[in-house]
């Protein structure tokens, strides 16, 4: 039921300069003073401040405010902040109002000043016309069982799954292979320690096989997943039979692979070009043959030949193993031929550095004028511009090592399809938003860490498994989670069971159960793509009903100022 009085509190940030620079913010506060329904109006240098926080929870109180209105920047950061002010000073967080006057207005209208405050004007005028029809919402809580799932058994995998476990969260532990440590399994030594790749696996592999809040399904395969954050039932396939069991939260470490150069400077047709992977292998097993020079090349498949990224990792790999064939053969020549090498941060610069006082040459070529690889006689001939000294060169050498990037893999698609999370235009999983949640899917209760993810070395992969097994915890700590009040609600007297809405739903929120449309709340994201289908308008979405988006509309064209 509506409250017979509205009574609307407005808070124009000043934001620094980055409003105050380019908007007349007196002008905006004492224009809203006289908006319908507006019983109180004041600026904030900044309003996400302690002071500003204080100034919203003391006028709620004094001027017995029932909507808060907030003109500032952007809302993805600073709206979850506002919203909980509200709610410390009693007032239900559904009924405020956040007014983006920073990116929608003063940074794209920085020469315009006087543009800027008459457009922000009208942005808080569309804010107290919905704010005006905000209605108090309450949150669906769900219960969370106390476990979780880590599909990928490798480094990343195993991190994740012991830190979950050692705060007492019984967890699946789910690998395709035989065997648990993934990719770091066919690698020889780890840059920049130098340590073997085996032996830093074992400490890991022995802490998850003993640990008894750990059960790890090995040679498995993922069939399917249902439901919802608190609340998934999984089962797998395991030697032809099925395995099920639920969970609260999952996290994705399924890795990467290398990718393979079929047709790149002569892989696949001469036996000594070779990859980076592969050159691991023989130096593992003892097996690389005395040679007199080395040519390594960079760059090959990616930076827009097979794919268009970086690998990040590439040039390091190179340069340790550089390095690892100088110590077993001080005399050989290896040339690293690159078009920018990355070696980020101190450590790898230095390791840079050694590498060159060792003797390995680095030659720079451009992308344009690219090496080829040819072949004379029993010797390969590898042709390059060297971009420095402006002249062509004609290296020979009796191995030529490729340096290719890390790709995702089928299995890491599978994944994607049966948990229904996106995966990039790399190919790679997705995360919900770079900065503020990079190691969370849009889908709650769904984490991603390692080089499923993207390229990464062995200690960022262990970080982002460090950070998604934190956020996996939280809800399995806290036992229940509330779902935000945005989801969209039926009127089964004008649903005519078309089953558009179901189609469309991106979250597979909808379903249509005995010619009876039903919501699954706790998948709702609330993006309003089946109210638009819906074409009876039986759908109606919580916090952003039509009649509110309508008022905000209107009062573009009809300016009413009391």
């Amino acid at each position: 039921m509506r409250e017979k009085e509205i009574r609307i509190g407005v808070f124009v940030c000043h934001c620094g300069t980055n409003i105050g620079g380019s908007v007349d913010v007196p002008a905006v506060v004492e224009y809203a003073k006289h908006l319908p329904n507006v019983v109180h109006a004041e600026r904030n240098l900044y309003t996400c401040a302690d002071d500003g926080l204080t100034a919203i929870k003391n006028a709620i109180k004094e001027h017995k405010l029932n909507r808060v209105i907030v003109a500032s920047c952007t809302p993805r950061t600073h709206e979850p902040l506002f919203r909980s002010t509200c709610e410390e000073a009693g007032l239900n967080k559904y009924l405020f109002e956040f007014v983006n006057i920073r990116e929608h207005c003063s940074w794209v209208h920085m020469k315009d000043p006087e543009g800027a405050t008459e457009k922000t004007k009208e942005l808080v005028r569309m804010g107290v016309a919905r704010a005006t029809l905000l209605e108090p919402q309450e949150e669906m809580r769900i219960d969370v069982e106390p476990s979780a799932m880590v599909i990928g058994g490798g480094i990343a995998g195993m991190t994740a799954a012991k830190t979950l476990a050692n705060q007492g969260f019984d967890v699946y532990l789910v690998e395709k292979e035989a065997v648990l440590g993934g990719m770091l399994r066919n690698l020889y030594r780890l840059f920049p320690t130098g340590e073997d790749s085996l032996e830093s696996l074992q400490p890991s592999i022995a802490a998850v096989e003993e640990h008894k809040k750990i059960k790890i399904f090995s040679s498995c395969e993922l069939k399917e997943v249902k439901g919802y954050i608190g609340n998934f039932d999984v089962t797998l396939l395991r030697e032809g039979e099925e395995v099920s069991f639920k969970v609260g939260t999952i996290i994705v470490a399924t890795g990467a692979m290398e990718f393979e150069p079929k047709g790149y400077y002569g892989y696949g047709t001469y036996d000594h070009v070779i990859t980076q992977m592969q050159l691991e292998k023989l130096l593992k097993e003892g097996q690389l043959k005395k040679s007199d020079s080395v040519v390594m090349i960079q760059c090959v498949g990616a930076k827009g030949e097979g794919v268009s990224y970086c690998s990040r990792i590439c040039c390091m790999v190179a340069i340790k193993n550089a390095m690892l064939i100088k110590e077993i053969n001080p005399d050989v020549n290896i040339q690293i031929l690159h078009n920018d090498i990355q070696a980020y941060g101190a450590e790898y610069e230095e390791l840079y550095s050694k590498a060159r006082e060792m003797g390995v040459r680095f030659i720079k070529y451009t992308p344009e004028s690219p090496p080829s690889v040819t072949m004379e006689g029993d010797k390969l001939k590898v042709e390059v511009y060297n971009e420095l000294f402006g002249e062509q060169l004609m290296l020979g050498a009796d191995l030529v090592v490729l340096s290719t990037p890390l790709v995702q893999h089928q299995g890491g698609v599978g994944v994607s399809k049966l948990l229904r999370v996106p995966l990039g235009k790399d190919k790679f999983f997705f995360e919900a938003h770079v900065k503020l949640r990079p190691v969370d899917f849009a889908t709650d209760g769904i984490f991603l860490c390692g080089t499923a993810h993207g390229p990464a070395e062995v200690a960022e992969s262990v970080s982002q498994a460090l950070a998604a097994a934190s956020g996996a915890g939280i809800p399995l700590s806290r036992g229940f989670v509330q779902i935000e009040a945005i989801s969209v609600k039926v009127d089964p007297e004008a649903c005519v069971g078309c089953g558009f809405c179901v189609e469309m739903c991106p979250y597979q929120a909808l379903s249509m159960v005995n010619g009876k449309l039903e919501v699954i709340e706790a998948l709702c994201k609330g993006c309003g793509t089946c109210v638009a289908t819906c074409p009876t308008g039986a759908l109606e979405q919580r916090h952003y009903q039509s009649n509110q988006i309508i008022s905000q509309i209107k009062s573009i064209f009809h300016p009413v100022v009391e």
